[in-house]
């Protein structure tokens, strides 16, 4: 294997970084921010239903109306493709939140993820893109782990991107969503928005065949289609943006929508946290979420113990809350960079998952260049 010395240092060198974070700067609290453009995290399955195609109703027009009016897309154009789609069933049950009274177990989910074949999968998918990952994490600033962990985890590495028809999943989701939704209406915009971006990319790829999660997200990262359009990058310099059969391109647009959304060099992720600190104040701590938002003076004086590198951080952190069900809970303090994360997938499970996933891959790369 071809690997950068140089490379091994970046990685593994942290120095404190300052507590500018566009993260912060452009997003607001977790809990009132818009919802991401990152489905929530559900097993993956193969489901090639289909259904009834959508008749040429009033609502339909409408919406045809709409997407070509935002696009710059043919109106005529847009209404043959909507009556293309199928009507399906099963997604509307996908996107409704879990049931209330089940809980979140940190430990269940994680065990999802780090597997033996998906962390030894990351350090295959390294060694035959080291070239890119180096590339990108030259340019991008975000190291190369994080890049392998957010793709073993979207999509075991390419294995799983997603068995609907994303023309099916986005115009159903767009003219029928579930109404028992909390955010119904809100949602229900969200995806009318996905949908005219993935007209877009159908527009100007007449001949690519898009296939889609259940709530839509394609390709080897999982991207939305409006994040197609926006961080999205030709990698591989091929004339073309393809990140459903390029590596390359994956790689690169990973680290570009890290770095945009904050990613800052050489700062840690997130710092352990002894869990029988003392709690007189976690009801406080807890109200930002994930959100970083508390300076190391202020845990400090609520008597939080930190380790020497968590006191030395400057910028704020986050008391991360991570529940085992009816066991202990876990708990880490999150930085902006956890925080960048989370941009991607909306859930600090999620950002432990690939943040962990990442570490083993990049233990066992370690590993393997000291003993093979």
């Amino acid at each position: 294997m071809a690997f950068s010395a140089n490379l091994w240092g970046q990685i593994n060198h942290v120095t404190p970084a300052n507590g500018n974070s566009p993260a912060l700067a452009n997003h607001a609290a977790h809990k009132s921010a818009k919802p991401h453009q990152k489905r929530p995290h559900k097993a993956q399955q193969i489901i090639t239903e289909t259904g009834p195609s959508f008749k040429r109703t009033p609502e339909l027009l409408a919406l045809a109306q709409q997407i070509s009016q935002a696009n710059d897309l043919p109106n005529p154009w847009v209404v043959d493709q909507l009556l293309k789609a199928k009507s399906l069933s099963k997604i509307k049950q996908l996107v409704l939140p879990p049931s209330t009274g089940v809980k979140k177990n940190w430990l269940a989910y994680k065990e999802r993820f780090l597997t033996e074949s998906r962390i030894q999968g990351g350090v295959d998918y390294a060694q035959k893109n080291w070239a890119y990952l180096e590339k990108a994490q030259s340019i991008y600033q975000v190291p190369w782990d994080i890049i392998v962990a957010i793709i073993g985890v979207e999509t075991f590495y390419g294995q799983n991107m997603g068995h609907f028809k994303a023309l099916d999943v986005l115009t159903s989701l767009s003219m029928d969503f579930p109404k028992s939704h909390p955010r119904a209406q809100e949602r229900e915009l969200f995806f009318r928005q996905e949908l005219g971006a993935l007209l877009k990319l159908m527009r100007t790829n007449p001949q690519q065949v898009w296939f889609s999660s259940y709530a839509g997200a394609m390709g080897l990262p999982q991207f939305m289609p409006s994040n197609w359009h926006k961080f999205a990058v030709d990698f591989d310099g091929d004339g073309r943006i393809d990140l459903n059969s390029s590596t390359a391109d994956a790689i690169g647009s990973v680290g570009n929508y890290l770095a945009k959304f904050g990613w800052q060099p050489n700062m840690p992720t997130h710092f352990d946290i002894d869990p029988t600190f003392d709690k007189t104040h976690l009801q406080e701590l807890l109200v930002p979420d994930i959100l970083p938002s508390f300076k190391v003076q202020q845990l400090l004086a609520w008597g939080l113990v930190l380790t020497p590198s968590a006191e030395r951080h400057p910028g704020p952190l986050a008391l991360v809350l991570l529940e085992n069900g009816e066991a202990e809970a876990h708990y880490v303090l999150g930085t902006e960079n956890f925080y960048t994360v989370t941009r991607y997938n909306w859930s600090s499970y999620y950002a432990m998952a690939v943040i962990e996933l990442g570490q083993m891959v990049s233990q066992r790369m370690k590993s393997c260049i000291a003993n093979c």
